[in-house]
């Protein structure tokens, strides 16, 4: 008899796969590595070291809170070691494609002879909309979960190879990565695109999401600071972010509105978005990293979709 370990992205998905009476343990994977510093040997005691700094500095999560929801469920995942099948749960946005590949990487060293599949949801009907697994009926993910991707030894070898890129010091090298479609990850060309976005562009200094902010701040006149966050989740596209990390984001934009009852930009904000003036120097953080590299270290072209280093 083969024995199964589910990896889920989350645990309001793990809740919903519970109850689908699908064979296997769960194991949630309880981090967000699309933010902050990475470190290529996922699960040694440098990279949650590391991992702990940033989420207590950012989000002020304790050191016992990490311990509870992070390790333990690590160290469980550490525990399982005689399953022969591992399935993978994971969406298509960059949040949750980031977490694939370092939990990939850390497989690809771990447990060398099971069988690894994904089930990855995004397209799932005839119209534009890309689905989360939580937007699924109970019967859309059994039929995902029949039909899942059984991964081969080269699209874990790529994963890795596509994780150790993202820890580099170096994004131009992510960049520069033009064979996506040979391997089984349909998502993945899309939310690294999406990941280079997020380096301030050479036009204003601001990323793709924090123009994005500011323009939809202007467009939908939202009546409060809860409005404006709803409208940027239902815009937000590949990035998959939750509340905490847009209300991070908004407070380093603050100077740049006036009021968030009602939302309004500063005549400074509108000159930003117009290109009039530039606010790299006053929003640069020497500290801010995205994956291995230093944010304010690299600007992003729109003119070319290049990156270019400082």
């Amino acid at each position: 008899m083969s024995s199964l370990l589910h990896i889920t992205n989350g645990d309001s998905f793990t809740k919903k796969l519970k109850s689908l009476n699908i064979d296997g343990d769960v194991i949630t994977w309880r981090e967000m590595l699309c933010e902050g510093k990475t470190l290529t040997n996922v699960g040694s005691e440098s990279f949650w070291k590391t991992r702990f700094e940033f989420l207590n500095k950012n989000y002020k999560v304790s050191k016992s809170k990490f311990i509870e929801l992070t390790l333990k469920e690590y160290r469980s995942l550490c525990n399982h070691k005689k399953e022969d099948q591992i399935v993978l749960w994971f969406e298509y946005d960059l949040f949750c494609q980031i977490n694939m590949l370092a939990v990939l990487s850390w497989l690809k060293s771990h447990r060398k002879h099971a069988q690894i599949s994904l089930v990855c949801s995004g397209n799932e009907d005839e119209s534009d909309k890309l689905y989360g697994l939580c937007e699924l009926s109970d019967e859309q993910l059994h039929k995902l979960y029949d039909n899942r991707t059984i991964l081969t030894q080269d699209d874990i070898e790529y994963a890795d190879y596509v994780w150790q890129l993202y820890c580099s010091n170096n994004p131009i090298r992510l960049e520069n990565l033009g064979d996506f479609d040979q391997y089984q990850f349909e998502h993945l060309s899309g939310a690294i695109q999406t990941h280079l976005k997020r380096f301030p562009t050479i036009k204003n200094g601001l990323n793709e999401i924090e123009n994005r902010i500011l323009e939809l701040a202007i467009k939908e006149k939202p009546l409060n600071k809860k409005s404006l966050m709803m409208t940027i989740l239902q815009n937000q596209g590949l990035y998959g972010y939750g509340d905490a990390q847009y209300e991070r984001i908004i407070s380093s934009l603050k100077p740049l509105f006036t009021s968030f009852n009602p939302v309004k930009v500063t005549r400074k904000g509108k000159e930003i978005l117009q290109g009039k003036t530039n606010y790299y120097s006053t929003i640069k953080n020497n500290d801010l990293y995205l994956g291995g590299s230093l944010k304010y270290n690299y600007l992003y072209n729109t003119d070319t979709n290049r990156i270019l280093k400082l």
